[in-house]
């Protein structure tokens, strides 16, 4: 995963994390695997530590280092996960039984498409997605069904190293239906009547969404 020097300087200057936490981060690192950019670590704590939520929905678990790290600053909240590669979920598995020994994170394997509509509405009073980037536009009626009233949404990775600023001609032909499809998210979640949104430029950009309450 390639840190630019904000990034650098950003983890250099935050408060050191906690044992487990940094014992998955440099595992994550030695097997190349990304996870959340410092920038974004540092998010998710402020906004753990501010909001407090009680019922937290992660989409893309990895290897559960962003849900670990939600445990630690929401002790009171209970975390679902959602994970369908197989080789992120064994090391998934084997982070959560050695660090949630309080057993607040529950590990749904499977396809988010599918698992999503099996939970309840107005469940979540907080979701990050993190998954692949080409499927948020497909997961977003779900998430909002999901999500209480007051609840906030986090995104990640939504500026996609800045191709999705450019032309659709202008990125890689491969690369193209994702951009179209982070472009087509970007935009609905701007104008979704449920939702009040903003668009962050920190680490390869996040969006932050908050439901809005019944009038």
């Amino acid at each position: 995963m390639n840190i630019s020097r904000t990034e650098k300087f950003i983890e250099l200057i935050s408060a050191p994390l906690p044992e487990e936490l940094e014992a998955v981060r440099e595992e994550a690192f030695r097997d190349g695997i990304p996870i959340i950019r410092p920038s974004v670590q540092g998010f998710l704590r402020f906004l753990m530590t501010y909001s407090g939520p009680e019922r937290i929905l992660e989409i893309g678990t990895a290897v559960g280092f962003s849900a670990l790290l939600m445990k630690i600053f929401a002790p009171g909240a209970s975390i679902t996960t959602i994970e369908n590669y197989e080789p992120r979920l064994k090391k998934a598995r084997e982070n959560f039984a050695a660090y949630d020994r309080e057993k607040k994170i529950t590990l749904l394997e499977g396809d988010a498409e599918k698992i999503l509509p099996e939970l309840k509405s107005n469940e979540y009073d907080f979701v990050f997605l993190d998954s692949a980037k080409g499927q948020y536009i497909t997961f977003l009626p779900e998430i909002v069904r999901v999500l209480s009233p007051g609840g906030l949404l986090v995104s990640d990775n939504c500026l996609q190293d800045g191709d999705v600023i450019e032309s659709r001609y202008a990125v890689r032909r491969r690369d193209r239906t994702i951009h179209d499809r982070m472009r087509e998210y970007l935009n609905a979640i701007s104008i979704h009547p449920e939702l009040t949104s903003s668009i962050l430029p920190m680490a390869d950009g996040v969006t932050l969404s908050m439901k809005k309450t019944e009038d």
